[in-house]
């Protein structure tokens, strides 16, 4: 047997607490920091999901995990100068000659409030040039099948020198079976080892049956980001990255709106007014993000409320109306949503219109297909269905 001690498990007063393999090796190993349980969750969980995109894509993949769901997961495509503004890495010189940390820098940009304190998975080598990204993170670790020396010297460096980082082998494959215990009583299943990739999006059920590349490529990244979600789980994607990540709710309606709702966020965030808040150079990211956030969600009034512009802005900002707020997000388009399981009701379609999805995919089967595909071509949509259910509990 080869294991790892854990200081504990999920809380403090679950010990002993260890991860360990009954024959052979861990395909681990901890590089530095001592990494808890919930991390290795989110470690492994991490790591299958951008290996997976990268498999399916081509493109160096990264995810942004927090207890045990992805806040975001992306590709590594180049960032424009809007999205460098949102994402505060404008200065990071080089950013777009590292297609890993191109794909990070998304992966937390999908929704930077969750991903505060989060666990890195990259499909790559982690390059200096992701260090540097990662320095001025709040993170508290990382997996990746490597580490550049600079890199390395940089991320052992960060949390006073508790920073976890862990290699694993790329080569690792696990055991057909899989066995899971809960209250005394085991589990046995065939892991889901289902291949996400276009040939699932060939089965286009609506009237329009145009999807670009650009659009498979999202579909691909939400599905794949689906299958390590904690179900019911919805997600948006735009751009080689998801915008939107709704999951653990027990009503598939409420995911969509949910993840709807953080696809409006980040969208806004490339909003003029937004682009333009003049924060004080003192501030911490996590203020901003918080910030951005009330400012967004809740509207100027509430962040005065109870204190002076001054204590937060070099310069008031101007308020970010509902009526602008509602146009902006009427303008677009080209979104891709998709869903681990089917679409009961035509309400999903509605309300991720309302946040510019163009293309859908989902498993289908339900006794209502047929008014979720009429929601579809009311609205030009293209729907795939895929005819594989995403469960990830």
């Amino acid at each position: 047997m080869d294991f790892i001690e854990l200081k504990y498990g999920c809380n403090p007063h679950q010990k002993p607490s260890k991860i360990y393999v009954d024959s052979g090796k861990l395909p681990l190993e901890v590089l530095n920091g001592t990494p808890g349980y919930i991390n290795f969750l989110d470690t492994l969980n991490g790591y299958q999901l951008v290996k997976e995109l990268k498999e399916a894509t081509g493109l160096p993949a990264a995810a942004s995990f927090k207890h045990v769901s992805p806040a975001g997961a992306a590709v590594g495509l180049p960032l424009d100068d809007t999205l460098k503004k949102m994402y505060f890495c404008e200065d990071l010189e080089g950013l777009n000659d590292s297609p890993i940390a191109c794909a990070y820098a998304r992966a937390r940009g999908t929704d930077r409030m969750s991903s505060f304190g989060d666990f890195v998975a990259l499909s790559d080598t982690c390059d200096l040039t992701t260090a540097k990204l990662l320095k001025s993170e709040v993170s508290d670790g990382i997996i990746a099948p490597d580490y550049t020396d600079e890199a390395l010297e940089i991320l052992k460096a960060k949390k006073r020198g508790t920073y976890a980082i862990i290699k694993i082998d790329p080569n690792y494959v696990p055991e057909e079976l899989e066995v899971k215990q809960v209250y005394g009583i085991k589990f046995l299943q065939v892991r889901n080892n289902s291949v996400i990739d276009k040939s699932l999006l060939e089965n286009i059920v609506t009237k329009n049956k145009n999807i670009p590349d650009s659009a498979k490529t999202d579909l691909l990244i939400a599905l794949i980001t689906l299958k390590y979600t904690q179900s019911n789980s919805v997600c948006y994607a735009f751009g080689g990255q998801t915008i939107g990540v709704g999951a653990g709710q027990q009503s598939r309606i409420h995911c969509t709106r949910l993840a709807g709702d953080k696809a409006d966020v980040w969208q806004l965030r490339r909003h003029e007014k937004v682009q333009n808040l003049k924060f004080l150079p003192t501030l911490k990211r996590a203020d901003r993000d918080n910030l951005i956030d009330i400012y967004i969600t809740e509207g100027l009034s509430s962040i005065l409320k109870n204190s002076d512009w001054r204590n937060y802005f070099a310069e008031c900002p101007e308020e970010l109306t509902s009526e602008e707020k509602r146009s902006y997000l009427d303008s677009l388009k080209g979104v891709s949503l998709g869903s681990d399981a089917f679409f009961p009701f035509s309400d999903n379609i509605e309300r991720a219109y309302r946040s510019g999805v163009s293309f859908v995919a989902q498993p289908g089967g339900s006794v209502n297909d047929s008014a979720v595909i009429e929601a579809c071509d009311k609205y030009g949509m293209v729907m795939a269905f895929t005819g594989l259910r995403l469960f990830h509990h």
